[in-house]
């Protein structure tokens, strides 16, 4: 049998792919490097990347968008003490390069150390990967014929599901990136990323009542994927929603005990604490959890972690795009804040080891800490229990949009979907449901944790500074006590 290695099988696809075409080897690099070393830099890496991504969109039947993206270039960063320099080219060639490196190592002049850590003709080593998925490209694997006709099918799962849907809307989307990274540490690392999603989107009307509902989900695998029976469930799920919305009660406003459901709700962790938790905003202790480490944070029971190797998620790594492997990082055990997300810089900085988590959106922009896989771990309650112990709440299991002020730590949530608990019992939906509070302060006032975590369906986009990437989020039910909701009532 043989058995390749998934860190040389990348790489051999990276170069063939970002190299050989464009006469690009080591000596190139050492070049690019020996440019920005002529003043006092710490560290220095160039950042290959082809990236292609092909999306579809229907309504009412109709296709109402196509396109086919592709991008290619290079970054060059060199970074001195706290101050990085950094410029990139969409032509992978030898002048656009050592241009771009002769623009990046002014930089030197500001920086206050220099640890010249160039290893000249010595070559690069490969740095070790892992094999969260299969380094396919997933676009081809089904024709634009068979996409449309998916979709197709997709709208009419919807539309069977109830005669009340009017008006049906799916997208779906194929990403491949091809990444290499030559770091001037010596190390040489690469990643194929395939990733797909789709997603559909539903109107209701019910005497003169419209309500929406939505569904998605994908991960880093091919079309192949997305089955009838895969598709049928999605568009049932988005259908049911919006059904139960036209049956929704406004929500009442005020102190609240929530139970959070689990999975997408998540989405509250990974915005309201996760983001918080990045190792520049505790580096420049604008974070409500700025030198909190070895402090308790959380309740008893709470422990949040950040993992990128879960196969073939849409948030996980083989490598970060610094050329690190990616981690399962402890953030919060038993209520104890354990450590933050970093990137190669801050790590330095802080004196504190580097986690996998150096991410960025393309070769056109730095790097800086962010999530991956973001999930709170299992407690030892049952959903059933968590309901049953509440009184007069209420039940939060899909949500929307939100926003969270990473100094304060307040946030605000919209939920798409809720339920009103009364007496232990999940009673009528609710609408109008918005949740507001403070991260930290939340975080307290978990009283109770499922057994039931689950992660979301690979949908999840994160922003920050204007760079998105994607993510994935995760929890078990939970309960809240007095988390403030705005209401409607």
């Amino acid at each position: 049998m043989n058995v390749v290695d998934p860190t040389i099988e990348n790489l051999a696809i990276a170069q063939n792919l970002l190299w050989t075409p464009y006469g690009i080897d080591e000596q190139v690099v050492h070049k690019a490097f020996g440019e920005m070393f002529t003043h006092k830099v710490d560290f220095a890496d160039l950042y290959f990347q082809y990236g292609c991504v092909e999306g579809w969109s229907l309504d009412e039947g109709i296709v109402k968008s196509g396109s086919y993206n592709i991008e290619q270039g290079v970054g060059v960063r060199a970074v001195s003490g706290e101050k990085t320099a950094f410029a990139y080219s969409d032509d992978i060639a030898l002048k656009p390069i050592l241009a771009a490196a002769k623009s990046v190592r002014e930089i030197a002049a500001l920086g206050k150390t220099a640890n010249r850590n160039l290893k000249t003709g010595k070559g690069f080593t490969a740095n070790s990967g892992l094999a969260l998925y299969a380094p396919l490209n997933p676009i081809p694997s089904l024709s634009s014929t068979e996409k449309v006709a998916l979709l197709k099918r997709l709208e009419q799962f919807a539309r069977k599901r109830d005669p009340r849907v009017k008006q049906v809307m799916a997208n779906i989307v194929g990403a491949y990136d091809v990444v290499l990274v030559a770091r001037s540490d010596g190390v040489l690392a690469a990643d194929v990323r395939p990733l797909v999603r789709v997603n559909v989107s539903v109107v209701v009307e019910h005497k003169g009542r419209r309500e929406t509902g939505n569904s998605g989900a994908g991960g880093r695998f091919d079309f192949a994927r997305f089955t009838d029976e895969f598709l049928q469930a999605h568009a049932h799920k988005a259908v049911d929603e919006a059904l139960v919305n036209l049956e929704a009660k406004p929500a009442p406003a005020g102190a609240q005990t929530v139970v959070l459901g689990s999975g997408w709700p998540g989405i509250l962790l990974h915005e309201a604490i996760g983001h918080g938790l990045e190792g520049d905003f505790n580096r420049k202790g604008s974070s409500a959890f700025s030198g909190m480490i070895g402090q308790r944070v959380a309740a008893k029971g709470v422990t949040i972690v950040d993992d990128g190797t879960l196969a073939g998620r849409r948030g996980s790594l083989n490598v970060d795009d610094e050329g690190n492997k990616t981690e399962c990082t402890t953030l919060i055990e038993d209520g104890i804040l354990k450590g933050y997300i970093q990137d190669i810089t801050n790590a330095r900085l802080m004196k504190m080891p580097v986690t996998g988590n150096g991410r960025r959106e393309s070769f056109a922009h730095l790097p800086m800490p962010r999530m991956t896989n973001t999930y709170m771990l299992n407690g030892d309650k049952t959903p059933e229990e968590i309901i049953a112990s509440v009184k007069d709440g209420v039940y939060a299991v899909n949500f929307g949009g939100g926003q969270v002020d990473i100094t304060s730590g307040k946030f605000v949530f919209s939920a798409s979907l809720a339920y009103k608990i009364q007496n232990g019992k999940i009673t009528h939906p609710l609408k109008g449901a918005t949740l507001i509070g403070n991260g930290p302060d939340s975080l307290t006032k978990i009283s109770m944790v499922g057994n039931d975590m689950a992660l979301d369906d690979g949908v999840g986009t994160c922003g920050k500074e204007g760079q998105s990437v994607p993510v994935g989020v995760g929890q078990p039910t939970l309960r809240i006590d007095g988390l403030v909701m705005g209401g409607t009532q």
